[in-house]
């Protein structure tokens, strides 16, 4: 072997050892995000804001010391290729630290997985199957592993349901109201339909026989004329915004006299804008305590965040966004703690989301809402802020100048605080 052979293969050596080393130094996080599938209309921002607060952690030093590695993949909301990604996190030589997810469907085929393979996943799933970490309900499958930001989808809807029946005392109307559960068949959308029918027969509705449509938008004009004949008072909207446009369009078309509950990810500053009037008077819940530009400390932190990836600074983010902020941030300072407790490896990251009460990620004052998460309840809130929306004028034009102008407005409305019931745990 020449001098120069060895120097060569000496230099290679070390660059491969150098890249382990700095492959090793890295803390490895798969990223779920639905870019083009049934849930992209709101997976898109949700899912910019997660890569968008990696890049600033990294940035600002990673977490303690260490880069993060997001491995972002658009599944397109589909099951099979969410287990096929969480087959390759989950491999031994290439096991993540932790995942930050998306769907309903996709979490729940996953959470056995999860639990066995050691892996924390915070979701952008609220489904009330997902806070029981022990299984003790006896309504859902034991879910050590999974995390999320906000009230259940289950909680939120008991939250907007005790709203609506104040609302209908207050209006002075007659008789019982009627209530009404819409959306796909699908895990997504039928995840709190127990807990609201339940919720609505013990306030006093009356149930009526749930409304079928798709994820997708449509032509939801049968829907309407169902809705009007049912004389149905109150609808919760399970479905994501895009094809609730549709059915809330499709319906002021029709003349239905009816007062919509959006789910979380039902309603936004986009939905105003694209349903316009249509949209005026929604009821939905808001996981932040403010929306984008919102009178808090916080704000400054996520208007850095954004610039990840617009340095412009224009571009408006919707609530989604914000409340990704916050998820991914509660994700990182979990990271943090592990590193500080034994490694950033999954046991270790779980039980680093349980070190704090009322907890509020640094640089999200006024932001986050205070979260507490044990290993007995993965009920992360049980506050629910309502809100209205606004839309008082044209919605052409840019949604920064709707908001600044008041033309489209997210209005506070009531904030329930639900009781810790333990036999509300799981469903």
């Amino acid at each position: 072997m020449t001098m120069k052979t060895f120097l060569s293969t000496a230099s290679l050596a070390l660059a491969i050892a150098a890249f382990s080393a700095s492959a090793q130094a890295q803390i490895a996080i798969g990223h779920l995000a639905d870019y083009s599938g049934g849930t992209s209309d709101v997976g898109t921002p949700y899912g910019q804001a997660v890569a968008d607060t990696f890049a600033w952690v990294n940035k600002n030093g990673g977490i303690g010391g260490k880069q993060v590695s997001l491995d972002t993949n658009d599944y397109g909301y589909q099951v099979p290729r969410a287990i096929a990604l969480y087959k390759k996190w989950s491999a031994p030589d290439s096991k993540v630290a932790a995942i930050m997810g998306w769907g309903t469907a996709d979490t729940e085929a996953l959470t056995g997985f999860l639990a066995q393979d050691k892996i924390p996943d915070m979701s952008g799933s609220y489904a009330a199957a997902l806070t029981d970490p022990e299984g003790v309900s006896g309504k859902a499958k034991p879910a050590p592993y999974n995390f999320f930001y906000g009230p259940s989808y289950s909680d939120a809807l008991r939250a907007m349901l005790m709203w609506a029946a104040e609302d209908w005392k207050a209006k002075g109307k007659p008789g019982k109201p009627k209530f009404v559960h819409m959306g796909a068949n699908h895990p997504y959308p039928n995840a709190p339909k127990a807990a609201g029918e339940a919720m609505a027969q013990e306030l006093g509705f009356e149930v009526l026989p749930p409304l079928v449509f798709a994820l997708a938008p449509g032509d939801y004009s049968a829907q309407c004329l169902s809705l009007k004949s049912s004389g149905a008072n109150y609808a919760y909207l399970g479905n994501t915004a895009a094809s609730n446009i549709s059915v809330m369009k499709a319906c002021k078309t029709a003349g239905v006299d009816i007062q919509f509950l959006g789910n979380v990810w039902g309603m936004d500053e986009n939905a105003a804008k694209t349903a316009g009037d249509a949209a005026n008077g929604v009821i939905f819940p808001l996981r932040t305590a403010v929306s984008w530009g919102g009178d808090a400390p916080g704000m400054k932190t996520v208007m850095e965040i954004s610039k990840m990836s617009d340095p412009t600074g224009k571009v408006y983010r919707p609530v989604h966004y914000v409340a990704a902020v916050c998820s991914a941030l509660y994700m990182k300072e979990a990271i943090d703690w592990a590193a500080k407790n034994g490694g950033a490896n999954g046991e270790n990251v779980a039980k680093g989301f349980y070190q704090k009460k009322d907890w509020v990620p640094a640089g999200m004052e006024g932001v986050c809402n205070p979260s507490t998460w044990t290993d007995k309840d993965h009920r992360g809130t049980l506050k629910v802020d309502l809100y209205r929306t606004k839309v008082s004028g044209a919605t052409d034009g840019d949604l920064n100048d709707l908001m600044a102008k008041g033309t489209i407005k997210l209005e506070k409305v009531k904030t329930v605080e639900l009781p810790r019931k333990p036999e509300l745990l799981g469903w």
